[in-house]
């Protein structure tokens, strides 16, 4: 743990600095709870800044990760959330479900390893409960993933576009944007 936890607080530094400057930085977790979910899954939740802040709020949160360093620091800061060090393109993942939402914030799908998108899709989309959202917000970049082939790998497994924004705080989206946030739903 030693080695591994500096990491994960240079990571939650940057975002302290941010707030430091007036920054929103419960964007996610607002947006989040306009869709009043009781067992959210935050896919990728690094070192749990998303998570605690919807446990602070009532919510029953898991975490999951792959890095260990980034989840050795969210259980410094939050031991009572359930932290899961998991691979989001595995079926073995760790974490069983069923969630009424699962977020994946913070760029997620662009750090999974390219190819896998559809794969981390289609699992977690296995652990949706009926009716239940899958929220993922990411930056659009030349030949990067896209919304379209995030559409598509949805599609595929069932899951239907409801929303689409170009921010967190559902800024209205379009072809021009640098940054999409997706919302499917699992059929009901």
């Amino acid at each position: 743990m030693g080695a591994d936890v500096p990491r994960g607080t240079d990571y939650d530094r940057r975002f302290e600095e941010l707030a430091a400057r007036g920054h929103d930085m419960h964007g996610e977790a607002d947006l989040v709870e306009t869709f009043d979910p009781s067992l959210v899954l935050d896919a990728g939740c690094g070192t749990g800044r998303v998570a605690i802040e919807l446990d602070r709020r009532g919510r029953h949160v898991v975490g999951v990760d792959l890095d260990p360093a980034m989840l050795a620091r969210a259980r410094q800061k939050a031991p009572g959330i359930e932290w899961v060090q998991g691979d989001l393109a595995d079926p073995n993942l760790g974490v069983d479900g069923p969630f009424d939402l699962i977020l994946l914030a913070g760029n997620v799908l662009i750090f999974v390893d390219p190819g896998t998108e559809p794969a981390v899709i289609s699992n977690l989309a296995n652990r949706l409960a009926p009716g239940g959202l899958m929220v993922a917000g990411y930056s659009l970049r030349p030949g990067g993933f896209s919304v379209a082939q995030h559409d598509e790998a949805a599609q595929r497994v069932g899951l239907t576009l409801t929303h689409r924004w170009a921010t967190w705080d559902r800024k209205p989206f379009s072809e021009s944007v640098d940054y999409a946030v997706s919302v499917h739903q699992a059929p009901g």
